[in-house]
């Protein structure tokens, strides 16, 4: 993944100008224009959109869990979390501010769509297709431990090679895999999908949860101290975040996808010409 970020980056600032963006081919917006504020006439879907694509990006905690409970010393887990949060912070700010620059107004989701060469853009997306199975294998195998878990409990055959365990793991990872394939075909623009999930999952998994977790931990104990009091109304906060992106942000996304069929879309399941 890291080189097709690379190769991304070195071909959006060698080509002349990108290729496409969400209003059409380039030049039809014009010049490329970066701005740190949202245009004037910008929806309260696309904005809300924008977050919740971000919001997915920076929300990979669905995994700490399954991880928390794998670790040999789980009392390490805060130094991982650190170093997780300053690499994190590099590698998706850089690039994305970096690529903004040169696409500006044509950035699309994946922004490899908005190159201007054809080989340049497949020399790049080349290099996405492992990592991209390589992620969809590690949130399939996270999604089928807990349902695996939840189905077999403490029973024999969750952690013996039995027929039935066996089976169980198969039919969820077939299953897993059909509902994704599913609703990869039936959502028309791969930005509105990731916000579906944010507003779905990552409001739950990367807000939610965790002050839910903080107020079970320390019931009885919320205003003890100044400092458990700050952290107590820090993770208040965090809730209402995520209660807010799981209904605006699910309204917002749900939105887009309607607006993506009421305009010009490729119908679901097609054998047409996908690529971008």
């Amino acid at each position: 993944m890291g080189i097709a970020i690379l190769l991304f980056l070195i071909f959006a600032g060698i080509e002349k100008a990108p290729f496409y963006g969400n209003s059409g081919n380039y030049p039809t917006e014009g010049p490329v224009k970066t701005y740190a504020f949202p245009l004037p006439g910008t929806t309260w879907v696309a904005c809300m959109n924008a977050v919740m694509n971000i919001t997915f990006i920076w929300v990979p905690q669905i995994l700490f869990p399954t991880f928390i409970s794998e670790m040999e010393r789980p009392q390490d887990f805060p130094k991982a979390l650190a170093v997780l949060a300053v690499i994190s912070a590099i590698l998706f700010i850089v690039p994305s501010t970096i690529g903004f620059h040169f696409l500006g107004q044509y950035s699309t989701a994946p922004a490899f769509g908005s190159l201007g060469i054809v080989s340049d853009k497949k020399a790049s997306f080349g290099f996405v297709i492992v990592p991209t199975l390589i992620i969809g294998a590690i949130y399939a195998n996270v999604t089928g431990k807990f349902l695996y878990t939840r189905i077999l409990g403490k029973s024999r055959h969750s952690h013996s090679h039995t027929v039935i365990g066996w089976g169980v793991w198969g039919i969820i990872m077939v299953v897993i895999w059909i509902l994704g394939f599913v609703f990869a075909e039936i959502i028309p623009s791969m930005g509105d999908f990731l916000s579906l999930l944010s507003a779905a999952f990552d409001s739950f998994f990367g807000f939610i949860y965790f002050a839910l977790a903080y107020w079970q931990l320390n019931r009885g104990a919320l205003f003890r101290g100044l400092g458990r009091t700050a952290m107590t109304v820090l993770n208040v906060f965090i809730l209402i975040v995520g209660l807010f992106l799981l209904g605006p942000g699910m309204y917002a996304a749900v939105e887009a996808i309607i607006a993506d069929y009421a305009g010009d879309v490729t119908p679901a399941f097609t054998c047409a010409n996908m690529a971008i």
